[in-house]
């Protein structure tokens, strides 16, 4: 089992200083993959920039100029949340162009599965804007890259981060090549992902939105995977399975108020990496996006590479949530069956 790894030290010039999206988070995740041994165990993927035309498939040309143009005046804020400083535009292309080498390795067969571990992250950034800590959005750049240049037909796309990636939702929303499935905190930034977002077009049906009640933890993000995730997977018939990881799902994560473990996100990449292997020859590439306590973010990348190389379980020294669902599960669960005509 050939796992890939994409990182360069260039991620960490991103300086956003105290900002909750910052270098520490790099360093703490490669420090434990190489304390652990499972670093020795990755094929490194060399990243690259990505180009103007790959970026100019999924962002305006004039936003792209603006974010180069203010990277090279000194940086500064582009909206409440989202911060630049001198090197994040080079930062920013080698976090796109990274994902894209992932993706390329995979397809290729160079690697069975591969994991980003770039930054800034990119999910949420939507054609001309950039949002929540995002400035290109990584994921549909690589998406649209398998598509257009690797000639993929089908791509489905699951996003597990706390967020809704309303910015790949908005990239695909038309578009019937690809499937986009996420869980999140719902309601909870960036107001977007309810239900009855389902794609428009020649792409109704292929945006599914798992809205999740704060609170919630393993029980309901396993079978919202293996109730939706994998049957409308399985009717849509993928080539390739992209992933959209973020970790402040987290119970012990203090940005949100889910309640996932390490050992629950070891079991949402099991069964990815098992639905890869049923559908798309095991290809199978993921990109980092959110996820805030050092400590939960270097366990659980360190945990996915394990699944990645073959584990059926994984040690989780954080353990479980103190807390308790506040339930209502088995309706939303139905809500969503029945708006993607998934059998109950």
């Amino acid at each position: 089992m050939k796992v890939g790894l994409v990182y360069d030290p260039i991620y960490l010039e991103h300086d956003t200083g105290d900002h909750p999206e910052n270098s520490r988070r790099l360093v703490s995740i490669m420090s434990h993959l190489e304390k652990s041994g499972v670093k020795e165990k990755l094929a490194v993927v060399a990243p690259r920039p990505a180009t103007i035309e790959e970026l100019e498939a999924v962002h305006a040309p004039e936003y792209i100029a603006m974010i180069k143009r203010t990277a090279d005046n000194g940086g500064g804020w582009l909206d409440m949340d989202t911060v630049i400083s001198p090197m994040s535009y080079e930062a920013a292309l080698y976090a796109a162009g990274g994902f894209v080498q992932a993706v390329g390795a995979v397809v290729s067969g160079e690697c069975d599965s591969a994991f980003a571990l770039v930054r800034p992250p990119g999910h949420h950034a939507i054609a001309s804007r950039a949002m929540g800590f995002c400035i290109f959005n990584n994921m549909a750049i690589a998406a649209k890259f398998a598509l257009a240049e690797l000639k993929l037909r089908r791509v489905l796309i699951v996003d597990f981060d706390v967020h809704h990636g309303n910015g790949t939702q908005n990239a695909f929303y038309d578009d019937p090549r690809v499937l986009y499935f996420s869980t999140h905190q719902y309601p909870f930034y960036p107001g977007t992902g309810w239900i009855d977002e389902v794609g428009e077009g020649d792409g109704k049906g292929t945006t599914v939105n798992f809205p999740m009640t704060a609170g919630w933890g393993d029980e309901e993000y396993l079978r919202a995977f293996r109730e939706v995730m994998i049957p409308v997977a399985r009717r849509f018939q993928p080539e390739l399975i992209l992933v959209s990881v973020g970790f402040d799902p987290h119970w012990a994560d203090n940005l949100a108020m889910m309640q996932v473990s390490v050992s629950g996100f070891a079991g949402m990449v099991m069964m990815l990496r098992d639905l890869a292997a049923e559908l798309c020859r095991g290809r199978l590439a993921l990109t980092l996006e959110g996820g805030y306590n050092l400590e939960v973010a270097a366990l659980s990348v360190a945990a996915t590479f394990d699944v990645l190389l073959g584990a059926s379980q994984i040690e989780d020294s954080l353990g479980k949530s103190p807390g308790r669902s506040p339930g209502g599960f088995e309706e939303r669960l139905d809500q969503v069956k029945r708006m993607h005509h998934i059998p109950a």
